[in-house]
């Protein structure tokens, strides 16, 4: 046998090594679609395969996260000085085990006697949370994905600096990848550091955080005042375009849902800024009541779940699809990014062939080119089975993520309907009951519905060939997610 033999022998033997290796290790934890798929590429192209797996493979963060975590879960569940909703009889009959399974997986309680109020446009969102801000006499934390000071956030920023000269603290969170990536970042910074506020990054890139696959981030967005009024939902803080190329030139922009929120709620949206602050800086800020309690008077039952990798399951996942399978006259869900996981599609799927009316608003355009074409391949299924699927037209980019079911439960958070939002992303979701905030929600859907075109099943059957191949090629990629 020639030198050269041998080499290709032990170069064979090294593959089969390591592929069988890579078996064990991707099988662990993950669904069989999305192993078999990470399988295929390591034995296929072998080298790129095991790189992109160590940068990408993993979908949990590493242990001392993870521990911080349970530490602030425990203390969460331990609380005795909140009481938490009873089960109440004008729930619907299904609601209670979905609140318990809430509370298991995020150890936060449906509480009593909030009020919520929609904001609807960009100008609004950032002149109440402005005002709020102004009304600010302890502390205001802040946490957002993207956070940019521009003409659009500038009032914003003015009103942190306002609360800065009256001795508040400000407290002041956001996605390290994000902020990298998005202009005026030294801009941003100077902002926040010549007035006082103490910012930190979220999941910080790192070369000494070996391990941690990069893409998981913190897409989470709030803000809090004195634990008396919070805001959260699907706004990044940054101008309505996002300072991007493609949208400047096609006139794209953001259309979001922001949530304004009163009573024992704020404390709980609190207590996840306080878990993300702890994570990054290892301060544990006080979970005790404000000083001052917010009020509790309102007549909206509500639950923040927060989800992400430093659980150990999915929580939003589970919140979405035992909804959905639960909901027994209608579901409307509204997602700028729908590439789900297989129990969200199929949940919708039976629902709709339960005979309730499911619908699915989306945007006509998007800023992802493989997120907008792998979301498409799901729509032939959702259209055969009796879901209307709703396209908003461009330019704007529907942004806004919420669900409706029935007549009384609304979910309404940060959370996409794709594979990295339901496992990848640091997330939350507030679950709302009450039949007056399902109206003004419903009212709000109602004019996506009138922005929007019905796709119809014949029209998405007769599309090009090539949208279909490329529809399906994008798909294949969520399984690596």
């Amino acid at each position: 046998m020639s030198a050269a033999d041998v080499a290709l022998a032990a170069l064979y033997l090294v593959h089969v090594v390591l592929v069988a290796a890579m078996a064990v290790s991707v099988s662990v934890g993950r669904k069989p679609t999305a192993a078999l798929a990470w399988l295929l590429v390591m034995i296929f192209v072998p080298l790129l395969g095991v790189v992109a797996y160590l940068l990408i493979g993993t979908a949990r963060l590493p242990a001392d996260r993870r521990a911080k975590q349970q530490f602030v879960t425990d203390h969460l569940l331990d609380r005795k000085d909140l009481a938490a909703v009873p089960d109440r009889d004008s729930w619907p009959g299904w609601l209670p085990t979905l609140v318990r399974m809430n509370r298991q997986l995020g150890a936060l309680p449906m509480v009593p006697g909030n009020t919520v109020e929609l904001l609807l446009s960009y100008e609004e969102m950032i002149a109440r949370m402005a005002a709020d801000v102004d009304r600010a006499h302890s502390y205001v934390h802040v946490e957002f994905f993207i956070l940019v000071h521009d003409e659009t956030t500038a009032p914003f920023f003015a009103a942190l600096a306002r609360a800065r000269q009256r001795g508040v603290t400000v407290r002041v969170l956001v996605d390290h990848l994000s902020q990298l990536t998005y202009p005026r970042r030294r801009e941003t910074a100077a902002v926040l550091a010549q007035m006082g506020a103490e910012l930190r990054a979220m999941l910080p890139l790192s070369p000494v955080r070996a391990g941690r696959r990069l893409d998981l981030r913190n897409h989470r967005k709030l803000v809090v005042v004195d634990g008396r009024i919070g805001h959260t939902g699907s706004m990044n803080l940054i101008a309505e375009h996002y300072h991007k190329r493609k949208a400047l030139r096609q006139g794209l922009h953001w259309r979001e849902l922001m949530m304004r929120v009163q009573g024992p709620v704020v404390r709980e949206l609190d207590a996840v800024f306080v878990t993300d602050w702890y994570s990054e800086t290892d301060e544990l800020l006080s979970l005790a009541p404000p000083a001052v309690p917010a009020p509790a008077d309102g007549p909206l039952d509500a639950q923040v779940l927060p989800s992400g990798p430093s659980f150990e399951n999915d929580n939003n996942l589970k919140l979405f699809t035992a909804a959905i399978h639960n909901a027994r006259r209608r579901v409307s869900v509204t997602s700028p990014y729908y590439v789900p996981d297989e129990t969200v599609q199929k949940a919708l799927v039976t629902a709709a062939s339960r005979g309730l009316d499911v619908e699915l608003f989306v945007a006509e355009a998007s800023d992802q080119l493989m997120v907008y074409h792998a979301q498409r391949s799901y729509y032939e299924e959702l259209l055969r089975a009796g879901v209307k699927i709703y396209l908003y037209r461009a330019p704007t980019v529907l942004h806004a993520k919420h669900l409706s079911l029935d007549e009384d439960v609304a979910i309404i958070g940060t959370s996409n309907m794709d594979v990295r939002s339901l496992s990848l992303h640091m997330e939350l979701m507030v679950l709302v009951v009450g039949r007056s905030l399902v109206d003004d929600l419903r009212r709000v859907e109602d004019d996506y519905r009138a922005s929007s075109r019905l796709l119809g099943l014949q029209e998405w059957l007769d599309r090009p060939r090539r949208e279909q191949w490329l529809d399906n090629l994008m798909r294949l990629t969520s399984s690596l997610m």
